[in-house]
């Protein structure tokens, strides 16, 4: 992930692909150029819905991306968004988990005010993710069959 970008989601549909990577190790080119199209594919959903929850900026949602990884801390796919583009994506999130945030008023940090949350990300992956998952458990569960594991 790029210095610039901050994950705001938690990895979608990680469950059968770190299962994956954890019984036969780092996965080959070829199944990982197999797996990412179809799990970048599951997860638009996701993404389309969380862009329209967050219409509400005009920096968000074209802020907003998806990214997938193959490692055994985080495998699955992400909604990663672009600090850079949208700074204040993190905070309306809220993904320190409270209600509100705080800022200083245009910069001044002489005056602070609280502003609530509205958090476009996680509703989208509340009401969309578990047929991301479903469709990547089933598009892991072909390429490794294809690529001659078998089922224990």
């Amino acid at each position: 992930m790029a210095g610039d970008e901050i994950n705001l989601g938690e990895a979608l549909a990680g469950n059968a692909v770190r299962r994956l990577i954890r019984d036969v190790g780092r996965l080959p080119d070829d199944l990982r150029k197999r797996l990412r199209p179809a799990m970048r594919e599951a997860a638009q959903p996701v993404l389309a819905d969380a862009r329209r929850r967050a219409s509400w900026s005009t920096r968000i949602p074209a802020a907003l991306r998806l990214a997938t990884s193959f490692t055994r801390r985080q495998a699955g796919v992400s909604i990663v968004a672009s600090q850079k583009r949208a700074p204040h994506a993190r905070p309306y999130e809220g993904i320190t988990g409270r209600d509100n945030f705080r800022h200083p008023v245009f910069g001044n940090r002489e005056e602070w005010v609280e502003q609530k949350t509205r958090p476009f990300i996680g509703p989208a992956v509340d009401l969309h993710g578990r047929r991301v998952v479903a469709a990547v458990n089933k598009t892991v569960d072909e390429a490794a069959r294809e690529a001659g594991f078998k089922r224990t």
